[in-house]
């Protein structure tokens, strides 16, 4: 049975940084492609950032560019997303998924397996 689960939310100021994790286990970690989403209630859900399966290629949606990045610890089964310079417009409920053998694309109707999410607010 795969699992995906999230962690490293929280509150953070303006400014300042945290990273997330994503841990999935059921799956050849090494074979998936993996993303990072995020959705506040209603309101349409965004790609943040994906990475494809072999690793080499990752996308950024343009909010993100320059103060996000994504990484991967093969080994460990887990998925990063190191966020620095936070600002309000970051809040959000921030969700990990996989597929198999996937591109950099990210698209959320592209990935199988979803986590639970992890809520990010930033705010003095």
């Amino acid at each position: 049975q795969v699992q995906v689960v999230e962690s490293g939310g929280g509150l953070v100021q303006p400014g300042g940084s945290l990273r997330l994790s994503c841990t999935a286990s059921g799956l050849t970690f090494a074979t998936y492609a993996m993303g990072w989403f995020r959705q506040a209630p209603g309101k349409e859900r965004e790609g943040v950032s994906c990475i494809n399966w072999r690793g080499g290629s990752t996308y950024y949606a343009d909010s993100v560019k320059g103060r996000f990045i994504i990484s991967r610890d093969i080994a460990k089964k887990t998925l990063y997303l190191q966020m620095n310079s936070l600002k309000p417009d970051d809040t959000d409920m921030y969700y990990c998924a996989a597929r198999a053998f996937g591109d950099d694309n990210c698209s959320g109707s592209n990935f199988n397996y979803w986590g639970q999410g992890t809520q990010v607010t930033v705010s003095s």
